[in-house]
């Protein structure tokens, strides 16, 4: 059986972008642990299209911070307004979830938090370390905001020292300004940057096609990447999440996706996964390796 995600494709949708319903026993049992005890996975509130492959591997992503950002990117499906206090709970309840779950490689991701001093921070480092002591063999990967570029900030994620920290770059250095409104293109690379230089293990980074970008773009952003030293680029197609969103202005075709692959694996990145239904969080117990 296939689905589309048909709330996200206008007509005339290419047929690469169906996929295969989730199945298998491992997918399975999750998704009745998820069910049971209420667990947020950005996997399932996302309706993530590798959710069955990444749930088979042990992997799964968490958003923490609330569901509520106050950034308005327009890409993006998050609600934007004014978020709610801090639970101060949610690392014992995420670290309780991977357990429940039994997950091999966790991904830990927010939304801004530019309402709080520290960013949201500190709860990035709750989380970590809840997640350490209650699943000691579990590895983390944390997909980290740009924390408005304050080092001490971006210090905390440091000093939990995760397998690997991800920020997004998200589109290229013309559209920054369109697509992530209170984001800068520069920004991003110097996070990215300053990850690596204070010793970062993997840093990761990822870019969604088909918002009116141009090939050389993309290539350039790559290349911007390696010259920050990152080392994993993920590279998917965009879709849209509402008719309030940016529209999808092109489909990339699976050809072209292996060329940028392709180009990124001379350009020297560890790890390049880029096609129509690649995710930030794609294969992302790979990228510990």
């Amino acid at each position: 059986m296939e689905t589309v995600l048909e709330n996200t494709l206008p007509v005339g949708k290419p047929k690469w972008l169906k996929v295969k319903l989730p199945i298998g026993q491992k997918y399975t049992e999750l998704r009745g642990l998820v069910d049971k005890y209420s667990l947020n996975t950005i996997c399932t509130s996302g309706s993530c299209p590798n959710m069955g492959e990444c749930w088979g591997e042990g992997t799964a992503t968490f958003m923490i911070l609330g569901n509520v950002c106050t950034r308005s990117c327009g890409f993006c499906g998050v609600k934007t307004g004014r978020p709610e206090t801090v639970d101060w709970d949610e690392p014992e309840k995420v670290a309780r979830s991977i357990k429940i779950m039994n997950i091999k490689h966790a991904v830990i991701t927010s939304v801004d938090r530019d309402d709080l001093k520290d960013g949201g921070s500190i709860i990035w480092i709750e989380t970590v370390k809840a997640i350490r002591r209650m699943n000691p063999n579990t590895t983390l990967e944390t997909l980290i905001p740009d924390f408005q570029g304050i080092e001490r900030n971006i210090d905390r994620i440091v000093d939990a020292n995760p397998e690997v920290v991800s920020h997004n770059v998200e589109t290229v250095r013309r559209l920054t300004r369109e697509v992530r409104i209170q984001a800068k293109y520069d920004r991003s690379l110097e996070v990215l940057r300053y990850l690596k230089d204070k010793g970062i293990n993997r840093t990761k980074s990822g870019i969604m096609l088909g918002l009116g970008e141009q090939e050389d773009e993309v290539y350039q952003t790559m290349r911007d990447l390696r010259e920050a030293n990152v080392d994993i680029v993920t590279i998917g197609q965009y879709l849209q999440p509402s008719k309030k969103h940016l529209p999808v202005k092109e489909f990339i075709t699976p050809e072209q996706f292996a060329k940028y692959e392709q180009f990124g694996l001379e350009l020297g990145f560890r790890h390049v996964e880029s096609g129509p239904l690649v995710r930030s969080s794609y294969k992302a117990q790979k990228h510990i390796l």
